[in-house]
Parts: C-alpha cells; structure tokens; sequence
C-alpha cells in the first residue's frame, strides 16, 4: 500500500474569510465525493485571498496514487477556473 499526498496553494478571487470558507468548502466536498480522497485546508487559514489544501490517498501502486492527484489537479483547474494554482507538491509517504 502506498500514501500519497499533494499540496495545492491556490490564489482565490475572495476577499473575506467568509468568502473564502465557501470555495474551499466546496473544492473538499466536490473532491472526497469525485476522488474519494481525504483532504482540508492545511494552512493560510486567516488570509482571504490564499488557501493551502491538502490531498491524501492510499492506493496499491504508487503510479495509481500518483495518477489520481494528477486527475485531481487537471479537474481542479478545469472544474475551478476563478481558482488560480500557484504551488504544487506531491509525495509518497
């Protein structure tokens, strides 16, 4: 079995913490329910206009785990684009 996991930093067209708390609740939800990954927002918690989240998978290859965040990224960008992705990182844990 193997873990992994993506870090996704995120610029939001937000500007109050109000509005921010709406988008990122709706990317968690859409992403546990589409990729069935466990995810939250994992830093940047009191900026309104950036956002740190964290994906995390297991699965029995590490190119299957890998393959899925990359699904995960391609869907965020597509299905979000008032979203922008400004860091990326993915490891095996």
């Amino acid at each position: 079995m193997f873990v992994v996991l993506m870090q996704i930093r995120l610029r939001l067209l937000s500007r109050t913490l109000k509005d921010k708390r709406g988008i990122v609740k709706s990317i968690l939800g859409r992403a546990r329910n589409r990729f069935n990954v466990a995810c939250r927002e994992s830093d940047l918690h009191d900026y309104p206009g950036d956002a740190e989240l964290a994906f995390v998978t297991v699965a029995d290859s590490h190119t299957r785990g890998r393959a899925l965040m990359q699904e995960l990224e391609l869907w965020l960008v597509e299905e979000r684009p008032d979203v922008e992705v400004t860091d990326l990182q993915v490891e095996e844990l």
